[in-house]
This record gives structure tokens, sequence and C-alpha cells, in this order.
């Protein structure tokens, strides 16, 4: 990063986070407080107005905004193929707002761009699949996250090779809004489990947004939670001439995919069976389970109770 680019940078990143140490900042951009020192210096002298003080660090006088920002083609069209996924996918309220941010991007580029923009546009897309999880419902979840209020809801969930399911009532401390494989979830603090749970929003209903409140523990994070270890190892053999489908369709547990002389030994690593199962089932005869034995098992008596339900018909 030059240092033009990185002065911008430093305005952007007090103008979103505020107060700012030195060392925060040199961090930050990988450079010594002392360029930290010089650049502040020449934001000051350029008309920045930077307030300093000691102990607290850096930020701009409030009010302070930076002039209207150019963007080349590629830049506009992250911003506007992000607008649109939004605009898509979400409810009314952000519906409106990315379509609002659409214009306000739209009015900044000049005729060159815009058209060059416009052609991207048309030939690049993004659709995501979400139609199994109303608007509402996500508007509803996102509510009770901003004003930090309990929701009661049904959920529907679904264990291993069982078809019906089980509904529970339960009331949550909704924390987090992840859209993971065109499938919104929620993370939240489950009061019947005692324990923080994922929770797929198309399972949900008859959700409820309660007049009580609750604290999301600043201990709490959603990187930490998305990523939860996956220690339960899975390998399953595929047959040879179904490996390209294979990766074409992989799962998200997927680790590594090796070519063997009897077929693709694939390497999956998950948090429980029940992550895999289903995925594993809808490959019929084209995959044999090398190990766990225990997840062997439930294919072969979930392929037997499909053929004597069948033979009995």
């Amino acid at each position: 990063m030059n240092r033009t680019d990185r002065l911008l940078a430093i305005v952007l990143e007090l103008q979103a986070k505020g107060w700012q140490r030195a060392e925060d900042l040199a961090e930050r951009f990988e450079i010594s407080k002392r360029t930290v020192y010089r650049d502040m210096q020449a934001l000051s002298e350029s008309g920045v107005p930077v307030v300093s003080v000691p102990g607290q660090g850096y930020s701009l006088v409030e009010g302070y905004f930076l002039p209207p920002l150019s963007f080349s083609a590629d830049e506009a069209l992250m911003l506007l193929l992000g607008s649109d996924f939004m605009a898509q996918n979400f409810d009314a309220e952000y519906r409106a707002a990315a379509n609002n941010a659409v214009s306000k991007i739209e009015a900044v580029l000049d005729p060159q761009l815009r058209e060059d923009v416009d052609y991207l546009q048309r030939s690049l897309r993004f659709v995501a699949n979400t139609a199994s999880t109303t608007p509402d419902m996500l508007h509803r979840i996102r509510r009770a996250i901003i004003q930090r209020r309990v929701i009661h809801f049904d959920y529907h969930a679904r264990m291993g090779n069982e078809v019906s399911g089980t509904k529970t009532s339960r009331d949550a401390d909704p924390y987090v809004l992840i859209h993971v494989n065109n499938t919104w979830y929620m993370i939240a603090y489950c009061h019947l489990r005692q324990d923080v749970r994922n929770f797929r929003v198309d399972r949900i209903d008859q959700l409820e947004v309660l007049r009580q409140s609750f604290q999301r523990p600043a201990s709490f994070n959603v990187n930490e939670r998305v990523l939860t270890p996956r220690d339960v190892p899975i390998r399953v053999l595929f047959d040879r001439d179904v490996g390209r489908w294979v990766r074409e369709e992989q799962s998200f547990y997927l680790v590594s995919m090796v070519e063997q002389p009897d077929g693709w030994l694939v390497t999956l690593s998950v948090r429980r069976e029940e992550d895999i199962f289903r995925w594993l089932l809808g490959w019929g005869a084209h995959v044999r389970v090398l190990s766990p034995e225990s997840l062997r098992e439930r294919l072969v008596a979930a392929a037997q109770a499909a053929v004597n339900k069948n033979l009995s018909g």
C-alpha cells in the first residue's frame, strides 16, 4: 500500500471506529508508530481535522465526512452486486436500503463508467436461493437482535435418518444471523438447552419477539462459533465413475478427495455423524463408508428400511 492509499485508509478507519491509538493504527497498517505520527501530521497539514488526546489516541472532529469517493468499474460492480443480493434475499426494510444505496452509487459514476458497470452487471449475476425462508421471519429475528429481545418459537429438528423430526418450543437470545450455502442460520442462546446453539431459520415456526431483554456476552465471538471444531473424521470410498459429480456436489465438510485404484477416497471432518448422513445416503450404492463403523451401520439400516418399505408396498 502506497502512502496516499494508506492516508485515505487511516481516515476511513477513524471514521468507522472513532478513537484509535497510534499502536492500534501501526498494527492495522503494519507500520511503525513513528510512521503513524508522520501520517497524522500529514493529514492535519492537508486539512483533515484530526484530534489527538494523550492516552486516548486520534479521532476526527465530529461531523467530518470525506468528499464523494470515486469508484473503479470493479469496485462499483462489487458494491452493486452486494446490494442486489440484499435486495433479493432480505426483508423489505433492508431491500429499500439496498435499493437506495444502488441509486447513490450509480449517481456518482460518470457516464462511461456507468455504461461499463451496467454491461458487467448484465454479464455477471449472483443469485442465491433462499425461498424457504420468509422475509418476515428474517425481519423479526433481525429486529430482536438489534433490540436485544428474547424470542419464543417452535423449532423442528431432524436427527440422523429420522424423517418426521421433533418439534419443541424454545425461548432464545438471538445473537447472529448467518447465510451459509443458501441457508439462513440463527446463532442464539437456547434457554431450553442452556447453551449457544445454531438454528436453521427455515425450521422455525410461530416466532414471537418477547418483552424480555438480554445482553450478549462480551466474550461471544461469532467467528469462533461459525468455525466450530469439526473433530469427527469420516472416510468413504466413492465409485470411480461418480468422482466428477462428487466434486460438483461436494459437501461443506469435505477435507480431501484422492484418487485410488478402486475409486475416490474422500475424507470429511464433521461435528457429528448427522452432519453428513443425508449427503452420503443420497449417493446410494455408489459410496461405501470405511469409518466409522457406527455411521456405516446407520446407513445400512436406513437403506434396508427403505427396501423393506417398498417391498411391503
